[in-house]
């Protein structure tokens, strides 16, 4: 877990989004969390301009299913940016492993097409 804020946003460098469309999949699974990173990330577009008509949300039932989420919003509607927001817990068990690797190979993938 980093202990400090290596984070190079800076709000100053942030196009406006006023023109922009965005459309967010984000997971049910850990919704306590998911959904705060869904309020934070659509405060912030609200905040660089976007509004709520060009903020396109779609939930999924899990991190697996952020890929296909994203190939949806991406296929059906016209959209600058896909943001993906899920909370994947490591317990003792592989599934941690699994399930990140297919997310990370489904967005990879997303962005290459």
């Amino acid at each position: 877990m980093g202990t400090k804020n290596l984070s190079a946003y800076d709000p100053d460098n942030i196009p406006d989004a006023t023109d922009m469309r965005f459309g967010i999949v984000v997971s049910d699974w850990n919704n306590e969390i998911t959904w705060s990173l869904l309020d934070g990330a659509v405060n912030t577009l609200r905040k660089h301009g976007a509004t709520d008509e060009n903020i396109i949300i779609k939930h999924v039932p899990g991190s697996f299913e952020l890929p296909l989420g994203a190939q949806f919003l991406a296929e059906y509607d016209d959209l600058d940016a896909v943001i993906c927001l899920g909370c994947v817990i490591q317990g003792e068990t592989p599934h941690f492993a699994y399930i990140c690797q297919g997310v990370t190979q489904g967005i990879t993938q997303l962005n290459l097409e």
